[in-house]
């Protein structure tokens, strides 16, 4: 876990695995289908990916060694993903030949949102409970709401300002 990166702002980041699955597919454009599969906890810095499964049809590669990093500025992604009725870990991904590799990952809704905007493969997989409340330890340390704004309602309005920009 490193707390600080240079700039003043507060950062913790824990290492994790991640388990893509490759699976065939019976469709006639496309023979298989590669996503993440889950992430792991407690194995360490990054080694070269490991086959753990290899059946007809199926096979999963553990990838070892991602950081996944909070940030303050992140904060209300991370409290959006941990408040869901199911948190999640955002895996970016890429082909690499003809092997999928994942990049980067975040806990932030927010985060994984922009990768999906600038046309990344994005997806989610349950967040394991470890990761979860360490996230949440952040979040409830570095969130604040920013408080609302009252809108005047347009009902207020003199008809004849309802409809000016």
């Amino acid at each position: 876990m490193a707390e600080g990166d240079g700039d003043g702002m507060r950062q913790r980041a824990l290492t994790l695995g991640v388990v893509m699955q490759r699976r065939e597919t019976r469709n006639r454009w496309q023979s298989e289908a590669w996503e993440p599969w889950g992430v792991v906890t407690g194995l360490g810095g990054a080694a070269p990916p490991r086959l753990l499964v290899d059946r007809p049809g199926l096979q999963q590669w553990l990838h070892t060694g991602f950081a996944l990093a909070l940030h303050r500025d992140e904060a209300e992604g991370y409290y959006l993903n941990v408040s869901s009725d199911a948190p999640k870990v955002f895996v970016l991904w890429r082909m690499d030949g003809d092997q999928a590799v994942p990049v980067r990952l975040t806990a932030s809704y927010n985060e994984a949102s922009r990768w999906l905007d600038g046309g990344h493969s994005v997806d989610a997989v349950p967040m394991p409970p470890e990761v979860f409340a360490w996230t949440g330890e952040f979040v409830e340390a570095n969130y604040r709401p920013e408080p609302r704004r009252r809108v005047r309602p347009r009902s207020f309005m003199h008809p004849r300002d309802r409809d000016a920009p």
